[in-house]
């Protein structure tokens, strides 16, 4: 799988916080987690100089190199990362490092020390299967990064949670991931499992108009295989372009299937919740009109004819 369309664990939304850093002279380090991507905005300008969205050290006159530290929103293990120099370029560092930690634990050099291009995408595919739970950036010798992803796979700590305790298997925090859909075009199916309502339209799950027959959907590995009690769909914000109707396969698919093969005529779906209404801006609860089912692994969510969902939360018990 392209690990970019994996959860960035660096995250601000997903409580992901920049520690410290040597230098921020002209830019703060903050920005190198924040969702959006960097802008550009010619005419501003600080009293230390060019406003810039990103982390900008300012020009090194002594040896050494600048870095900064970042505590992962989320545990996991990292498949890749992006060290983005969107509008750094005649002022990026012309190499990067990477190490990481667990707690306490020693830095390990995840990423050795790589040429980066300037006001583009740098990305790095990282070999190791070890959960994080920190960053630190190294650029050499100094410079600015716009954004830092971290993309990878959350690995949470089930043995805090008992098994008979109902949990959402779709969160973020819990290991969920969105695998594959039909259309994206306004926005990812991730935002459906991020933490909290949606702050605006753009934070959720949106498709475009369908012209022709057929539904839109996308398919999700739960965090852990369980059977559902509870369901919520949420179409907060999404008023005149809601789904008319919406429903909930699920399938248990041991191993790792590849999102293509969940996607094909062969994949045994069954009924989780049939076909419902939904209206607009409203959080939708469901408990008695899910189906008896054992563990599933994964849930395809399709929705009628097209629209946009918010938010999906999907409760259960671990098998």
């Amino acid at each position: 799988m392209d690990f970019t369309q994996l959860i960035d664990l660096a995250a601000a939304r997903t409580g992901g916080r920049a520690l410290e850093a040597n230098d921020e002279f002209f830019a703060p380090k903050e920005n190198l987690l924040k969702a959006p991507k960097a802008v550009w905005l010619a005419d501003k300008y600080t009293s230390k100089g060019k406003w810039m969205d990103g982390w900008e050290t300012r020009r090194r006159r002594t040896p050494g190199y600048d870095w900064c530290v970042v505590r992962l929103g989320l545990r996991g293990v990292i498949r890749g990362v992006n060290l983005d120099t969107a509008y750094f370029t005649g002022n990026y560092p012309s190499h990067a490092s990477v190490e990481a930690r667990d707690g306490s634990g020693p830095w390990i050099e995840i990423l050795p020390k790589s040429e980066l291009k300037g006001g583009s995408d740098n990305l790095f595919a990282i070999a190791s299967d070890k959960p994080w739970t920190h960053l630190r950036l190294n650029i050499f010798p100094d410079g600015g990064v716009a954004r830092l992803r971290a993309f990878g796979e959350v690995v949470p700590n089930w043995a805090k949670i008992p098994k008979k305790t109902a949990v959402d298997l779709a969160a973020v925090a819990n290991g969920g991931l969105p695998l594959l859909s039909s259309d994206q075009f306004y926005s990812h199916p991730q935002n459906l499992i991020m933490p909290g309502r949606a702050k605006n339209m753009g934070d959720g799950w949106e498709t475009k108009r369908r012209r022709g027959p057929g539904h839109d959907w996308m398919i999700l590995r739960l965090g852990a295989p369980g059977v559902l009690r509870k369901i919520e769909v949420d179409t907060n914000h999404f008023k005149g372009n809601y789904p008319d109707s919406c429903m909930i396969e699920g399938v248990n698919k041991t191993g790792a299937p590849t999102p293509e093969s969940l996607a094909d005529e062969f994949t045994p779906w069954i009924p989780v919740l049939p076909q419902t209404k939904l209206a607009a801006s409203r959080r939708h609860f469901f408990a008695k009109q899910i189906a008896a089912h054992g563990p599933i692994t994964h849930v395809r969510l399709n929705i009628y004819p097209d629209g946009g969902v918010s938010r999906l939360r999907l409760w259960g018990l671990r098998a």
